[in-house]
């Protein structure tokens, strides 16, 4: 998306480049959100998910009525699909939806704790067309075990990784590690078990002040922490053995933002960014806080493209996340607020600014 991007003046072509998607604000990416339901309790969860029974839960009917919808309405071979939950392999119907949603014209990929990868989930995921995947490892088989509330849950998904490779279907295998002061001085022994298990990608996130996290202040990252992160993608990266990348929240600066991303800072969400909720509400990315006030519409009783054309509109300024300390930022006009899904929406602040971070404050 930012390889027109040089060197000089990079930085004023992107603010140009956001402001022309506010206009075009083109759907590229839509996340289903399959079910809250989860075979794990991670500490991290922005969701907050557990097993549990969740009685407004779309039907399967209703979210293939919905895809089809929105391919009638809008072209679907330039959306791709991104399945979510909670856990969506514990969705029963899952691989029936999506290879229906395949005959569409969607493309479609997921983000799994790969615990339930087993042979015969990966079969049905090839049966369904599957593209891409991102699976999580978050340290090392104690420590990941320990973060996911799942014994034996590494183990079983460093096989299930292995498998899937073998399988020799998938576009692109990712795996996202959440780094937070349990596993942060894991990363050097890390890199060698991502290295030979070949993947696509490795992608470093950092944990974020959202849903359980909050519940878990203590692991989140300091000044000390984040730089060693960023080092540590930088000089990986020089080795072109394997592709690490940062995840998406906030600005970093410019002596990290491009090296450690791949692209500069740009919070996406509803502007090339939406998700149909478990129980049909449309919404943005389902990181976001669910703040009633931002949901915008219910694909059991609404148009998806003309919620998606009409509505958004609050998404799309470039002061919807904005206050009196960001306004005064030097990078005011690149990082716009920071990530949405990190704004504390009762106290119109950032809760989380790595460049802030990173310069002590």
């Amino acid at each position: 998306m930012f390889k027109k991007f040089k060197k000089i003046g990079e930085l004023t072509l992107l603010k140009k480049y956001k402001e022309e998607q506010y206009v075009e604000h083109r759907l590229i990416d839509l996340f289903w959100e399959t079910t809250l339901n989860c075979n794990a309790k991670c500490k991290h969860c922005g969701s907050s998910c557990k097993y549990d029974a969740y009685p407004d839960e779309l039907t399967t009917d209703e979210i293939k009525n919905a895809f089809k919808q929105i391919a009638n309405d809008m072209d679907a071979t330039k959306i791709l699909i991104n399945v979510t939950g909670g856990e969506p392999l514990v969705r029963k119907d899952l691989f029936e939806v999506m290879k229906y949603a395949k005959s569409l014209g969607f493309e479609w990929g997921m983000t799994t704790n790969g615990i339930l990868l087993d042979d015969e989930n990966i079969q049905k995921c090839k049966e369904a067309g599957m593209c891409t995947i991102s699976i999580s490892i978050d340290g090392l088989k104690d420590t990941h075990d320990e973060f996911r509330g799942v014994p034996g849950s590494y183990e079983k998904i460093i096989e299930n990784i292995k498998k899937l490779k073998a399988a020799s279907f998938v576009d692109h295998i990712q795996v996202t590690t959440v780094f937070n002061k349990s596993n942060i001085d894991q990363l050097e022994s890390l890199y060698p078990i991502m290295k030979d298990l070949k993947l696509d990608s490795w992608r470093l996130a950092s944990i974020d002040p959202i849903g359980r996290a909050n519940e878990h202040t203590d692991l989140m990252l300091n000044k000390e922490d984040f730089t060693k992160l960023f080092n540590f993608i930088k000089e990986k990266n020089k080795l072109n053995e394997l592709k690490l990348s940062y995840g998406c929240p906030s600005f970093l600066g410019l002596d990290y933002e491009k090296e450690v991303r791949g692209h500069y800072f740009f919070c996406r969400t509803g502007i090339n960014v939406a998700s149909i909720l478990y129980n049909g509400d449309l919404f943005v990315c389902p990181n976001v806080p669910r703040v009633a006030s931002l949901i915008q519409g219910n694909i059991k009783t609404d148009n998806f493209k003309d919620v998606w054309d009409n509505k958004y509109k609050e998404f799309r300024t470039s002061t919807r996340t904005s206050c009196t300390e960001c306004e005064k930022c030097a990078y005011w006009d690149y990082c716009l607020g920071g990530s949405f899904h990190t704004w504390n929406f009762e106290e119109n602040v950032q809760n989380k600014c790595v460049y802030k971070i990173l310069k002590g404050e």
